[in-house]
């Protein structure tokens, strides 16, 4: 067994990982240079061999799930091409005005036919809310609502929604709540589709990023946007959302998050799927609404993450037949191992989806109305 073997599967062994084992979150490593790359590149290494098949695991989430466990990441040096990613993030704004494109044009500017082929009727490329067994268009629905009742939605509101996607929300909210939508976007794509899919509701969606708006709204929503923001630019977002809101107002931010502050994001992450993403702390979302809103309510939704995700990835593997006539094996694996490695992310809980309310000035509470039904010995003995 080569050095690098063996201390790779001494790493694995400490999670409960066996490679060539029996189990189903074993790996079976197909290619020898796999153990030199995933010592030399770590995250970036192991998702890559992945997409190059140089490796197989029946359960690349519960996989994933037991490594972040048992934070073997931490015990591997990585290469330099780890610490030169990781200087970047400090010196240059990845979330620019002008560099907050590459993702819309890498990931979001995909065939709309990826996406529909394995998200709900709503577009929902967000975390659904699980409850009792529903299934994934039932707790995407649920998830709609739930926004809809924390903001208090009337039909006299006006409404932003930044980074609206598909429009999905913006027509589930206009159609049921009754108020008026403005959607944001910056991805050509997403813009067309919904903008046809909102036609004869109140419902506009407009090609403007965060940093260009200038009116004010009852109620502000951002769903799964924040997380292409930036670090360096949220204090700059929640000035722009709490100039944007009227001062009886409630805003919305929900967003995946991790439970520590690091200076940057995974690698494979990144290079594949998110460009220039980077996952907000609990820390760095205070500070930057520090000053600005009262923090209302904040809910932590990561569970429901793990079953979205597994739901889309069992949608995408039905639809593929479909799709390989678009995409190569490949992309398959890309996308397979994006899917299943977020699942173990959020089972293991790594990361987080939270739910966060907030307003300017604190949100007035119905008076307290005496119980008429008490009598006197047991109002005393209360």
């Amino acid at each position: 067994m080569s050095g690098e073997k063996e201390l790779v599967a001494r790493f694995l062994e400490e999670a409960g990982i066996e490679i060539d084992g029996p189990n189903r979150w074993d790996i079976q490593v197909h290619n020898e240079r796999f153990y030199k790359r995933v010592l030399a590149d770590q995250s970036l290494g192991l998702g890559e061999s992945y997409m190059e098949g140089w490796w197989d695991c029946p359960s690349v989430d519960e996989f994933i799930c037991r490594v972040l466990k048992n934070r073997t990441y931490t015990k591997i040096k990585g290469g330099w091409r780890i610490y030169l990613s990781l200087a970047s993030d400090r010196f240059y704004n990845r979330q620019s005005l002008k560099r907050s494109r590459k993702v819309a044009d890498q990931h979001y500017s995909l065939d709309n036919d990826l996406y529909m082929s394995f998200l709900d009727p709503y577009n929902q490329y967000s975390c659904a809310f699980f409850q009792n067994g529903e299934s994934l268009s039932e707790a995407q629905r649920a998830k709609l609502d739930l926004i809809c009742r924390k903001l208090a939605l009337e039909d006299r509101h006006r409404v932003l929604d930044i980074g609206c996607g598909w429009g999905g929300w913006a027509r589930y909210a206009a159609r049921n709540y009754g108020c008026s939508v403005l959607g944001i976007n910056i991805c050509d794509e997403q813009i067309r589709y919904a903008r046809k899919a909102a036609q004869g509701l109140p419902v506009r969606i407009e090609h403007r990023d965060y940093r260009d708006l200038n009116d004010r709204f009852d109620r502000i929503v951002s769903v799964g946007m924040f997380e292409h923001v930036g670090w360096k630019n949220y204090r700059t977002f929640m000035e722009i959302a709490h100039r944007s809101l009227e001062d009886d107002g409630v805003f919305l931010l929900q967003t995946i998050g991790k439970n520590e502050t690091q200076p940057g994001e995974d690698p494979w992450i990144a290079k594949y799927i998110f460009p220039n993403s980077y996952l907000p702390s609990a820390a760095q979302i205070a500070r930057a609404a520090e000053g600005l809103f009262v923090m209302e309510d904040w809910h932590n939704l990561g569970p429901h993450y793990e079953k979205t995700l597994l739901c889309w990835h069992e949608n995408f593997q039905e639809a593929w037949p479909r799709l390989s006539r678009k995409y190569d094996e490949r992309f398959k694996r890309m996308w397979d191992y994006y899917l299943l490695s977020c699942a173990g992310a959020f089972r293991a809980r790594e990361i987080q989806l939270w739910q966060v309310v907030l307003s300017k000035t604190g949100i007035p509470q119905p008076p307290c109305r005496p119980d008429a039904g008490r009598t006197t010995e047991a109002a005393a003995g209360a």
